[in-house]
């Protein structure tokens, strides 16, 4: 329905059957085939416990205790190296292939807050565009076969007087702006990457978690609190599991997962109360996104729990080397903070192609603005010379309880969002017209209940 708003405007159920078509399922028979590429690593049954190593609970830095375990895992064939029970303080850890970082139950790795400890710079992606920054909390560069697993916690300890404050919504001289637009015009400039160095002095915030180029890679069952930034960021990588993770943390940009630039994605029965989207998919930012060209493309979604968060789930914004076959069913969705259950954001500087994304059999509690958001006028809108393209973007079997209105969808003449549909799902306590600008989105056996 191009340009037209949707609106039961009475108390009544009623069917909206705006077009006799039924969802093409064809697509999710894809999902097997994906899902047979994606296979957890396997690693020797050995264990490096990290006090065998001089680590020691409750007290001084860990951080050369824990280097040398995975040193020494890796050069012995690999296997888990392992955090025992109580807390142990750290800064960045560097795991090597065939090493699964593994915390016992009711260990906690606090992670420490002088930046420093994550220094030298590595190379990495902040915000989607490539750089030498602080290393993330937990790194992998180039490895094969690497892992963090347990049920035992990580805790970033950021709070707005250590790694928040950097985000500089609250004032004061130590934010990141000035280095992020120096970052963005160097992008936009087509500066080497090798010349993009930043670090002590920039405040520009570490990933949590961040496996760069790796293949066979897995997050499995930790607890994860209080991040700089970004929860978990493979980035570059092929063949990911992400699963059974609790994330809670609620600073600014707390994505709690960000696929970027991957291939083989299966993100299963995980938990999510974050600052910002819940699952955000990526594929880096202007120049950097094209040049590199590496689409995000396979994702599964499935059985996961979203509660505070921007999205449930999002593409973009820093997706300009495009996005396809993104699939996600069987999640529970609900929060007063929760903006949205599938959002899509692009605009004319980042480009993208955003095409066959699934979303089915999901129950949705309470959305803050919409169910489908397309927001291709997000922060530069229509300036630019990379009109975003969303396509063939489909919702199926969306039960929801309450939410301002089901869509608010913004594209601009010269973008293309086209064949956006909602089969037989509901959605009740609906309080506000659609919002379709510039798109085509239609409803297909549906039923909108008006909020009384």
């Amino acid at each position: 329905m191009k340009n037209a708003v949707v609106i039961v405007t009475c108390a009544l159920v009623l069917s909206v059957n705006l077009i006799n078509l039924h969802a093409d399922q064809a697509e999710w028979n894809q999902v097997p085939k994906i899902l047979k590429r994606i296979v957890p690593p396997v690693f020797p049954k050995q264990d490096y416990v990290i006090t065998d190593f001089g680590a020691v609970a409750g007290g001084a830095d860990c951080t050369a205790a824990i280097a040398a375990a995975i040193d020494t895992c890796a050069q012995k064939g690999g296997g888990r190296v392992v955090i025992p029970a109580g807390e142990f303080l750290t800064g960045a850890i560097h795991l090597k292939s065939k090493v699964n970082l593994h915390l016992e139950k009711d260990a906690t790795l606090k992670f420490s807050t002088d930046p420093k400890a994550y220094l030298p710079a590595v190379f990495t992606r902040f915000e989607g565009i490539e750089c030498y920054n602080y290393s993330p909390l937990i790194y992998a560069y180039g490895e094969k076969d690497v892992a963090v697993t347990g049920e035992g916690t990580l805790d970033g300890q950021s709070d707005d007087t250590t790694w928040l404050k950097w985000k500089g919504r609250k004032g004061g001289t130590e934010n990141q702006n000035v280095a992020r637009k120096r970052l963005d015009d160097m992008n936009n400039n087509s500066v080497p990457v090798d010349q993009r160095r930043f670090g002590e002095g920039d405040y520009m915030r570490p990933n949590f978690i961040q496996f760069n180029h790796c293949r066979n890679v897995m997050v499995e069952g930790v607890h994860i609190r209080r991040s700089p930034m970004w929860e978990i960021h493979p980035l570059l990588c092929t063949n990911v599991t992400v699963r059974g993770v609790d994330i809670l943390s609620h600073g600014a940009n707390n994505d709690g997962c960000d696929p970027e630039s991957c291939r083989d994605v299966l993100i299963e029965k995980c938990t999510f109360d974050t600052g910002d989207d819940c699952i955000a998919i990526k594929s880096g930012r202007n120049n950097d996104g094209r040049r590199v060209g590496v689409p995000s493309v396979n994702l599964i979604i499935r059985d996961c729990i979203m509660r505070d968060g921007h999205a449930g789930t999002a593409i973009g914004s820093e997706i300009s080397g495009s996005c396809s076959n993104v699939f996600v069913e069987n999640c529970e969705m609900s929060s007063p903070n929760l903006v949205c259950a599938l959002r899509l954001k692009s605009n004319a500087m980042r480009g993208g192609v955003l095409q066959n994304i699934f979303m089915r059999n999901c129950n949705v509690g309470l959305v803050k603005d919409s169910v489908l958001q397309i927001d291709f006028l997000y922060e530069e809108g229509a300036r630019g010379d990379f009109d975003p393209i969303a396509k063939n973007v489909v919702m199926e079997n969306i039960k929801v309880a309450q939410t301002p209105r089901v869509l608010n969808v913004r594209g601009f003449p010269a973008a293309s969002i086209t064949g956006v549909r909602i089969y037989n799902s509901s959605f009740k306590q609906v309080k506000n017209p659609d919002v379709v600008q510039n798109a085509d989105v239609k409803l297909v056996d549906c039923t909108l209940e008006k909020a009384e």
